[in-house]
């Protein structure tokens, strides 16, 4: 090896020892930099070469590449994991904002209502409580059901402002790093890493896992190719884009997230936006519906008895509440074509009612049966609704009683009225089409969101109808104990249970399902934290690691300094000698 050759090496050893330098100085600038991978300068012995004598010696040192210290299995563990923690988060905030909202295990709770909405029936019924209180009672309770129904509401419109906004920016970061993958790959070009902008991107894809669930592919060329779920959404440069969509199906709102080249539905498990439509589509959608159906099963079963209800000297008009436009007047109770009726979350069924006409001269009275037939079956045993009972036959049915008339109001709500001289009241209604029709109901509406006493008992609690007909003889507070019976009736709508252990079963669930939240969450925190701490020590920059390699480095360059400044000193001499 001549005097020259080893000059080279000298120089080599310079290049680098510099470059070594230079990487540790940037680790150490960037030890509090978030995101920042540690970078490692990789050497390369140079190929051997001839000497004079035949033998082959090494011709310095050279630079293979400066990549970032990383494990591409750690780094998608870590994306997943925060799209865990997020979810989860997420998911105990939502069941926390609900079970507040339900408030249960209160003074006031609705559980306490419900009780003492029972319990002042009873009170009325040993005269203990006046018709007054009763209705006041009924209208805490309906106000309570509507507030909280609305609360419901508002908690989705919530989540719903949060997922339009969650969705706009995670595809903001899609276009982010589609952009990173075109600067990444002309950055490269086959001269080496983009470190700064892998790590700029790595960056972004994190802060979109904790929206989303991503799955992140590399690419040969540098770029990498996101997936949500299975369904890719960057392809290299190309960024298909994200869109929040809300349709409206029967009434309610349905949101999804979709791609916006195709509307390709997006099936999203997991981060933050995952967790919100869960939690819209499960908790919070099934406790309103869990609401609604103990509203209406409240207002149905409250009343099938008050509108056999009555007083010493019987009723001389009864208003119905249900509306029914002139076609729907001839249709069955239970044709689904009848608008008034197929919308209710209650029905009427085959059986009948009794109403008893009383002439106020003489006492004498007529007990008439009012069948109803809703079995779905024609006269010829064919299904169809032909022969079933319509409120028009009800009405013509009432009609045909000496003593009474019924008729359809301008809003087309069936009214019964006494004649002078006659008054009448209704009992043993099994088929409840009293109840559906509204007939001397108590509550109006049809579920929590507009349930109300009826305006003119609100207005006079003197039409309340605590007496009813046992047997043709009359029983002062024969309602008022039915009423207050209701609250330990099981009832087949509601799987069995009462309408108290159906809100109760309800609330538990929250209950559960909160605490079962609030233990996912920490153990997901847990995880990430984890997983962290393995990314620090793979990744991280130490201080202490960096100054050792800043002495190494500068040790190899002051050797390679040495190393030219003597072969510089012989290579003199010879020349001198020359």
């Amino acid at each position: 090896m001549s005097l020259t050759a080893a000059m080279l090496i000298g120089r080599s050893a310079l290049t680098a020892s510099q470059l070594g330098i230079q990487v540790a100085g940037n680790n150490i600038a960037n030890v509090g930099t978030p995101g920042y991978s540690r970078q490692v300068a990789s050497f390369l012995p140079v190929g051997d070469g001839g000497t004079a004598a035949g033998s082959q010696s090494g011709r310095g040192v050279s630079v293979r590449d400066v990549r970032r210290q990383i494990d591409a299995a750690l780094q998608n563990r870590m994306w997943n994991g925060a799209a865990d923690e997020a979810a989860s988060a997420q998911q105990h905030q939502t069941l926390g904002s609900l079970e507040a909202t339900l408030g249960e295990l209160t003074d006031n709770d609705f559980s306490a209502r419900l009780q003492g909405f029972f319990n002042i029936w009873s009170e009325r019924a040993n005269l203990s409580k006046s018709s007054s209180v009763v209705v006041q009672q009924a209208g805490q309770i309906t106000d309570y059901l509507r507030k909280m129904q609305k609360d419901l509401g508002g908690i989705q419109s919530q989540i719903d402002a949060q997922l339009a906004s969650g969705v706009e920016r995670a595809d903001q970061l899609l276009a982010t790093i589609a952009n990173l993958n075109v600067r990444i790959s002309n950055s490269e070009g086959g001269q080496g890493l983009a470190n700064s902008l892998r790590d700029q991107r790595d960056q972004v894809i994190g802060e979109l896992s904790k929206l989303v669930d991503v799955t992140a592919v590399d690419q040969s060329d540098g770029s990498m190719n996101i997936l949500i779920g299975s369904t890719p959404v960057v392809l290299a440069s190309h960024s298909r884009g994200i869109r929040f969509d809300m349709t409206e199906i029967n009434g309610s709102l349905q949101v999804s997230v979709k791609a916006k080249d195709n509307s390709e539905f997006l099936d999203i498990q997991s981060g933050q936006i995952g967790a919100l439509l869960s939690g819209r589509g499960t908790t919070v959608e099934q406790t309103g519906e869990a609401l609604n159906k103990i509203a209406s099963q409240l207002i149905f079963e409250v009343n099938k008895l008050h509108s056999t209800g009555t007083n010493k000297d019987g009723l001389t008009t009864a208003s119905g509440s249900l509306s029914f436009a002139t076609a729907d007047r001839t249709r069955s109770l239970n044709d689904v074509y009848n608008t008034a009726t197929s919308s209710l979350p209650f029905e009427a069924k085959s059986g009948g009612f009794y109403i008893t006409v009383k002439q106020t001269g003489t006492n004498a009275t007529q007990t008439v049966r009012i069948d109803v037939d809703l079995d779905g079956v024609d006269i010829s045993g064919n299904p169809g609704f032909a022969n079933d009972t319509s409120a028009e036959s009800i009405r013509a049915a009432l009609s045909a009683i000496p003593g009474i008339s019924a008729s359809f109001d301008a809003e087309g709500k069936l009214q019964v009225n006494a004649q002078n001289g006659f008054s009448f009241s209704f009992s043993d209604d099994s088929s409840g089409a009293l109840a559906l029709l509204g007939v001397n109901s108590f509550f109006t509406g049809k579920n929590a969101t507009d349930i109300a006493v009826r305006s003119d008992l609100a207005a006079d609690p003197n039409k309340l109808q605590v007496g009813r007909m046992v047997n043709g003889s009359f029983v002062e507070n024969g309602t008022a104990l039915e009423l207050s019976k209701l609250q330990n009736q099981t009832l087949s709508e509601l799987n069995g249970r009462t309408i108290g252990a159906m809100w109760a079963d309800t609330v538990q669930g929250v209950g559960v399902a909160t605490a079962a939240a609030k233990t996912a969450s920490a153990a997901a925190t847990s995880v990430r934290e984890s997983l962290d701490a393995q990314r620090a020590s793979l990744s991280g920059v130490s201080i202490d690691e960096e100054s050792l390699n800043l002495l190494n480095f500068q040790r190899q360059y002051q050797a390679g300094a040495r190393l030219i400044d003597i072969s510089n000193q012989l290579l003199t001499s010879l020349m001198q000698i020359v």
